[in-house]
């Protein structure tokens, strides 16, 4: 009997008419985090998509992320993924003015 599969947590978007996963992983970015996320999104293309839906749509979220391993991971994969960076708590002030300068090409 195969196992069923639970996912983190998903929404419908009614703008693009598809479904989004979202995986949230509290450590750096991994090969087999997109492995996983692309086994969730292909499951529920396959079993829970209905008439006129769009492809669903997997957001991996983590600490940290290589770029350079995120593009080999996603090489040569037809599903909808995407990975990103999170963080558990909002930098210091100096550090939040610093990226704010550096965005806008301020020098301080």
């Amino acid at each position: 009997m195969e196992s069923i599969i639970l996912l983190t947590s998903f929404f419908y978007n009614r703008l693009l008419h598809c479904n989004v996963i979202v995986e949230l992983k509290n450590d750096e970015f991994r090969h087999e985090h997109i492995g996983q996320l692309n086994a969730y999104v292909s499951y529920y293309a396959e079993n829970e998509m209905q008439p006129g839906d769009n492809p669903p749509v997997g957001i991996l979220l983590c600490t940290r992320k290589g770029k350079k391993m995120v593009e080999y991971a996603l090489g040569n994969m037809d599903n909808n993924l995407f990975v990103s960076t999170y963080q558990l708590q909002l930098p210091d002030r100096r550090q939040l003015e610093q990226f704010i300068m550096d965005e806008c090409g301020s020098q301080p």
